[in-house]
């Protein structure tokens, strides 16, 4: 692949959380096999993010991702089981999947995985699935991985056939995060050529409804501020944070950039990026965040620990993609980003609080989160890295935001409050 010569063995993670002996062995382990093993040579960067919403709801998600997103509409396609709907945003970036079931009674590994928890049963079918990477060889890549204990959908193992389709590979769906790993050889930016189905195309109704996202962001300067997806983070359970991360790094050529403690929230950020790009919007970071306790041992201290209650309300999923904010100052004098919330906020879109972080004379960062959308139930961050910011995010910004996100989920010992 077009790996660059990066040194994982030597590169030593920032942060303070500590990390038990077992982590840093197996890292390291981890790290010299995928490269004897040929993993390194045979995944290259992330090619495409997949989500899936219930049935019915795939115009009006994407209606949203055209408001709130540099995402545009490119094209349908149409299986025995979904719809499948694909977004460009440029093309060295990823690809976005929307799949869609055509019965509100369709019935897969999400639906049963939804069911299992309170605040997820309202949207069954809905689930951020996982992400696909470039491959050369997916056959040699699965011979390879189920050699280290990785295990992949097979035909007849899964209801939905893109699981199982002739030019992608999945991997089962990940103990520790719910999440799906999925490798490719296909060019994602000629959506044809995917194995998806039958073209699908919209009808004019539905077409203006897109149209009018667009519209609403060249209207307003959007389009040239947003740029693509900066990270996503996964919320998983407080014992389980360093096999998600090690079970990652099997998988990609990632490396664990560092971990810190949010000692404020109770929580750990842990951090995964790729240094065979340039650009983390063309493999977005990778972030776990976990209890730094697990829920009942947390009951002695009675601290706040909004990650691991998501967890108990939503299950291991993921929580929220970050939307990368062009640096500087707004005609308007507000900071880009300060101005991207502002007009979204008036049109309707709700935030989590406000907007955290000076950006005024050295460099920092300004993030705000969006509520769960009614459509993914997928929080969007909002981030303006200013001034050459060169670390990936700051502890304090980071609490305010959990806090944030903790208050907005409403839910307490098995009862929804208004």
């Amino acid at each position: 692949m077009d790996a660059i010569n990066f040194d994982y063995a030597g590169y030593q993670p920032k942060g303070d959380k500590k990390n038990s002996d077992f982590f840093d062995e197996y890292r390291l382990k981890i790290y010299e096999r995928r490269q004897s093993s040929g993993v390194n040579d045979l995944v290259g960067r992330m090619k495409a993010i997949v989500i899936q919403v219930d049935a019915g709801d795939g115009i009006a998600t994407m209606a949203e991702i055209h408001r709130m997103t540099p995402n545009r509409y490119h094209s349908s396609y149409l299986s025995n089981s979904h719809k499948f709907h694909v977004l460009h945003t440029r093309p060295e970036f990823p690809a976005l999947i929307i799949m869609e079931p055509l019965s509100d009674g369709y019935e897969d590994y999400i639906r049963r995985l939804n069911v299992l928890y309170p605040m997820s049963r309202g949207k069954p079918n809905t689930r951020y699935v996982g992400e696909i990477f470039d491959s050369p060889d997916t056959s040699v890549l699965r011979k390879t991985l189920e050699d280290q204990s990785i295990r992949f959908e097979y035909k007849g193992d899964t209801e939905n056939g893109f699981y199982t389709a002739e030019n992608v590979l999945f991997s089962n769906i990940s103990d520790f995060t719910g999440n799906r790993i999925g490798y490719s050889a296909a060019d994602f930016n000629d959506p044809a050529g995917l194995g998806l189905g039958e073209r699908l195309e919209l009808t004019p109704e539905e077409r203006a409804v897109l149209q009018e996202g667009v519209d609403f962001a060249q209207a307003h300067g959007l389009d040239g501020l947003m740029l693509g997806y900066d990270h996503m983070a996964t919320r998983i359970l407080a014992g389980e944070r360093e096999d998600a991360i090690l079970e990652f790094l099997t998988m990609v050529p990632y490396y664990f950039w560092g971990a810190y403690n949010i000692q404020d929230m109770n929580s750990s950020t842990n951090v995964n990026r790729c240094p065979i790009v340039s650009d983390d919007k063309q493999s977005p970071a990778k972030v776990f965040t976990a209890n730094n306790t697990p829920s009942f041992v947390n009951s002695f201290e009675n601290l706040p620990m909004p990650t691991e209650n998501f967890v108990r309300n939503f299950g291991r999923r993921m929580h929220h993609m970050a939307v990368e904010i062009l640096d500087g100052d707004h005609p308007s004098g507000q900071k880009n980003v300060d101005y991207v919330v502002g007009i979204l906020g008036e049109q309707g879109v709700p935030f989590l609080a406000h907007v955290v972080g000076e950006c005024k004379d050295s460099p920092d960062l300004k993030q705000i989160f969006s509520k769960h959308s009614q459509h993914t139930l997928l929080i969007t961050e909002y981030i303006e890295r200013c001034k050459a910011f060169d670390g990936f995010f700051t502890k304090s910004n980071v609490a305010a935001l959990t806090e944030a996100a903790g208050k907005d989920e409403r839910y307490q010992h098995g009862h929804v409050f208004d």
